[in-house]
């Protein structure tokens, strides 16, 4: 039996795909081990979103040689779609895995450890190679030795084409998480912002179908699971890809299905692009009983000129008016955003313009992030590039503002009765308390001898316990 050790980097959609590879593998014989132990084998599931993801998936790869030389290190996802000539130069990698061959981890392993002791046999397995389809890199030159060839990649079989893959399609049995389910419906984006590398990596849009979510939304019910995340790289375009019909409608019925299944107690949405929220789209989204009113809805910026640097298809006042649409019909949602300080051109005028917006938004949560030059977007060539100690300043005064909004928000739940999903027992300040979230993802802490694992408690809201958790 081998052992192989699994690591993930980057998005919710990247940690999906880790499950389903690791529950592959395990169906196959292989033992699972820790990432920090020695291992027969070691995968990093990549992530290329920045120049920093990049170097964090390097870092990744070379750790894994370095805890057994004599490992098989393997690459996949975005890092090796992003540049899979540059990434076969590392000799920390055997082996390269595209986004969509992710299903077929076992059957390339199998593949790679037959061509490799036939190569440590010397033997030259040339018509086994070519039988791949492959003698070049998609730059034109040749792979001059087979042992380069073999030691990197079974060719660029195992980097498809991500623009014209259908969706990848893979089920999760269980995950490390024991109420709370992540489901992956869609991947790809044809958005095309100025900053993002996503649809170079991830290709156009495909859909996934919807009978195929649904039984796999069966599986985990059956299996105790309450709460379901739907996610994607842009989940607004879902259905994009399907015959006469539109994201908006594809999204509501598949979530009407989800919600008709008995032992459906909530559905999340992980993001949402602000255009699809038309005051259709709303109500029915109000009708799905078990739906969150929890909505993360991309921002980046409350500045329309540095909004449209960014290629990003609204305006602030846009925004603004589909954060209002919700709030009239859900109350008190949670609104939650990402918000970019320092892209490329920003005036000290354009980050006021933002701090402001955001201020009027009135976040519930925000995630803040410094703009990251990425190699292969417009804008890492775009002049006026900020200085890291500027962006600095800037991320600092706008997590400051977060930190305000997200306790005034939490705020307005004071005295009043909410119900909890209870998750885990934790210890906070050595005492300890079931932590759980509330449907608008308010983390609460509540003593409590008994066991209330994946329990939905109706409890009342004191007071902040931390900056972090609600005391119940």
């Amino acid at each position: 039996m081998k052992t192989i050790a699994l690591h993930n980097l980057g998005c919710k959609v990247n940690s999906y795909e880790v499950d389903v590879m690791q529950q592959l593998l395990q169906k196959h014989g292989y033992k699972i081990v820790q990432f920090n132990q020695k291992s027969d084998i070691y995968v990093i599931n990549t992530c290329s979103v920045t120049n920093m993801a990049d170097r964090k998936s390097r870092q990744m790869l070379h750790k894994a040689r370095k805890m057994n030389p004599e490992a098989v290190v393997v690459a996949v996802g975005c890092f090796v779609q992003a540049d899979a000539y540059q990434a076969a130069q590392d000799e920390a990698i055997d082996l390269l895995i595209g986004n969509n061959r992710k299903k077929d981890i076992v059957e390339i392993l199998a593949e790679y450890e037959v061509l490799r002791e036939r190569l440590n046999a010397g033997e030259e397995p040339y018509e086994a190679l070519l039988q791949s389809g492959e003698g070049s890199w998609e730059d034109g030159s040749e792979k001059e030795e087979v042992l380069v060839f073999l030691r990197k990649t079974l060719g660029n079989t195992t980097v498809v084409d991500v623009k014209k893959a259908p969706f990848e399609e893979a089920c999760v049995e269980e995950t490390a998480e024991h109420t709370r389910a992540y489901i992956k419906i869609q991947d790809g984006c044809n958005r095309f912002c100025s900053y993002c590398i996503i649809p170079y990596t991830r290709g156009g849009v495909r859909s996934r179908d919807p009978k195929q979510v649904i039984e796999e939304v069966k599986g985990l019910v059956a299996k105790g699971y309450r709460e379901f995340v739907l996610t994607g790289i842009h989940i607004s375009s879902y259905g994009l890809d399907f015959p006469k019909k539109d994201p908006a409608t594809a999204l509501i019925a598949l979530m009407k299905e989800m919600d008709a299944i008995k032992g459906v107690a909530r559905i999340r949405i992980g993001s949402f692009e602000p255009m699809i929220l038309t005051e259709e789209f709303v109500k029915n989204l109000k009708e799905i009983k078990s739906l969150c009113p929890h909505f993360h809805i991309s921002l980046q910026s409350g500045c329309d000129a540095t909004l449209k640097r960014m290629n990003r298809r609204y305006t602030s006042e846009q925004y603004y008016e589909k954060v209002e649409l919700l709030r009239r019909i859900f109350g008190n949602p949670a609104i939650t955003t990402d918000v970019i300080v320092g892209f490329p051109g920003e005036t000290e005028e354009e980050f006021a313009q933002t701090k402001a917006f955001l201020e009027k938004v009135a976040f519930a949560q925000m995630h803040v992030f410094k703009y990251s030059r990425r190699k292969g977007t417009k804008a890492d060539l775009m002049p006026e590039q900020i200085p890291e100690q500027v962006k600095t300043e800037r991320s600092n005064c706008l997590l400051a503002l977060e930190e305000e909004m997200a306790s005034a928000y939490r705020e307005t739940f004071y005295g009043k009765e909410v119900q909890v999903l209870f998750e885990e027992e934790k210890y906070i300040d050595d005492t300890c308390y079931w932590i759980g979230h509330t449907p608008e993802y308010i983390s609460v802490a509540l003593q409590y001898d008994g066991d209330l694992t994946n329990t939905i408690q109706t409890v009342m809201i004191c007071e902040a316990l931390n900056k972090d958790y609600c005391l119940a």
